[in-house]
């Protein structure tokens, strides 16, 4: 059986196929890209971001912030954790390093008495897996 397409049709199935195929190159580039952030993230921090989501929930976060990735975190409280990896600084003006997120988690009020972010009762081990979430995203 052979099958004949018109030069149109070809056209078209010529297109479709090299959309997909650079929509697959772009859809493995984002998973690599976004494994390569994660396991940078979990060695910086200790931490595993598959259990930030229910510590999230666990501590009130997502009733504050804005938070990628986890359903129903859309708080306008506090600051939007989205692209936290970038920012120069955290918290009250503090340079962004992993010790020191992971130290503003777990105690706001230590570096600034003003900030509207309670002091929740999260563990540094917890801190560290939101830490992890944060920085792989």
């Amino acid at each position: 059986m052979t099958v004949t397409l018109l030069p149109f049709k070809a056209g078209l199935v010529v297109s479709a196929v090299l959309t997909t195929a650079v929509l697959t190159g772009v859809a493995v580039a984002i998973v690599k890209d976004r494994s390569q952030k994660s396991a940078v993230a979990t060695a910086m921090t200790g931490g595993d971001e598959t259990l930030a989501p229910a510590i999230f929930r666990r501590y009130g976060c997502s009733g504050c912030h804005t938070i990628p990735g986890v359903a129903g975190a859309d708080g306008k409280v506090g600051g939007e954790l989205n692209m936290v990896r970038e920012r120069v600084y955290i918290g009250d003006g503090l340079n962004n390093t992993p010790d020191n997120l992971v130290r503003w988690i777990v105690s706001p009020t230590d570096f600034s008495k003003r900030t509207a972010m309670p002091v929740t009762g999260i563990t540094e081990t917890e801190a560290r897996h939101v830490a992890a979430y944060l920085y792989a995203r």
